[in-house]
């Protein structure tokens, strides 16, 4: 079922619209979420970027031992902040 075309006159504007502000609204709060992970991941090991990480791993400041997983984790949602980034540019 598609709700668009039903809900966009209760709100005055075209269905087109409220699938983009929809969208815009979705990709806004992915990317806080995004950012929120990223954020706890750099405070855990003192980083601010997965080159930092990296860094680390090679002055030997951050134990390659059980990190592995958030050094993943943190590459994973920097890309995945870039690529919503540049659908929320697209979409403006």
């Amino acid at each position: 079922m598609n709700a668009i075309p039903k809900i966009a006159p209760i709100l005055r504007i075209t269905p087109e619209e409220l699938e983009r502000e929809s969208l815009k609204t979705y990709l806004h709060i992915r990317l806080k979420h995004c950012e929120s992970e990223l954020y706890n991941l750099a405070r855990k090991y003192g980083v601010s970027s997965i080159e930092d990480f990296e860094e680390g791993y090679k002055r030997g400041t951050i134990a390659e031992e059980r990190t592995w997983e958030d050094f993943f984790r943190l590459d994973h949602l920097e890309a995945e902040r870039e690529s919503i980034r540049g659908e929320l540019e697209d979409i403006q």
